[in-house]
């Protein structure tokens, strides 16, 4: 399955080239920054930086935080994969590595402290995220004029009764919106979410933390800045690091 991923990410790559090593995006002023030890690690180091005089500063961290299970990947954001790289699949229990934008916010709490632009939507039964590959809805979130009662819709239900998701931010990877994703089988689903066991148990492929700190991101940031997740291996993040302006 992994090849089929690979060889439609190569044909996106031919059809819209975009360097990993490029300037962020001119119009980016936020930017959550996490850095692993290395590929297979499911800890990260999170530092949230806002852009004040052309220069990047910390606002918040570093505080730590949990990946996929078997550590990450390189996925689909702003950012491409390098030619031949080891890419994302659904249930690799990897994390998706690159630049992602960031969409709304979802829970099933009252609605948090947040910028006025920033979206927030309370999850109904009627709420799913489809990561089911095969759906033409692939990683879209749907709303059933009903609450979901097939076997379909309630795999693809969003959780209700979990705390670890009372809280969630969207990730960007493989998003619809972005042309030619998403790209079935390269993974979906992935939020910022409140860590399980207070940080002792790893994800799917998602970031998590804990809910003050998540609070503390929700709080801070402003869609107008343009916010996005920077997810590198430290050895990356060191490459890039200069080309960016990051600390």
């Amino acid at each position: 399955m992994n090849v089929i991923v690979k060889g439609l990410v190569a044909f996106y790559i031919a059809l819209v080239p975009c360097s990993l090593g490029g300037a962020l995006p001119e119009s980016c002023s936020q930017a959550v920054v996490g850095v692993t030890d290395g590929w297979n690690s499911s800890h990260v180091q999170l530092t949230m930086l806002e852009k004040k005089d052309g220069q990047w500063t910390p606002v918040k961290g570093p505080f730590p935080g949990r990946l996929g299970k078997s550590g990450t990947i390189w996925g689909l954001g702003l950012t491409l994969p390098p030619k031949n790289a080891k890419v994302k699949t659904e249930g690799d229990l990897r994390s998706p590595v690159g630049v992602f934008a960031l969409g709304g916010v979802y829970g099933t709490v009252d609605t948090p402290q947040k910028h006025r632009s920033l979206p927030y939507r309370k999850v109904t039964p009627a709420d799913l995220w489809v990561e089911d590959p095969n759906s033409p809805q692939y990683n879209h979130h749907i709303i059933l004029k009903k609450p979901a009662s097939t076997k379909w819709e309630l795999e693809q239900q969003m959780k209700l009764n979990d705390y670890p998701h009372s809280l969630k931010i969207f990730i960007k990877h493989n998003a619809p919106g972005d042309p030619g994703r998403p790209i079935a089988r390269a993974g979906s689903s992935i939020f910022f979410h409140i860590w399980r066991r207070d940080g002792q148990a790893p994800t799917a492929g998602c970031t998590t933390m804990s809910e003050a700190d998540i609070r503390a991101l929700i709080r801070w940031l402003d869609p107008t800045k343009k916010p996005v997740y920077i997810l590198l291996p430290k050895n990356e993040y060191l490459k890039l690091r200069k080309t960016w302006g990051l600390p």
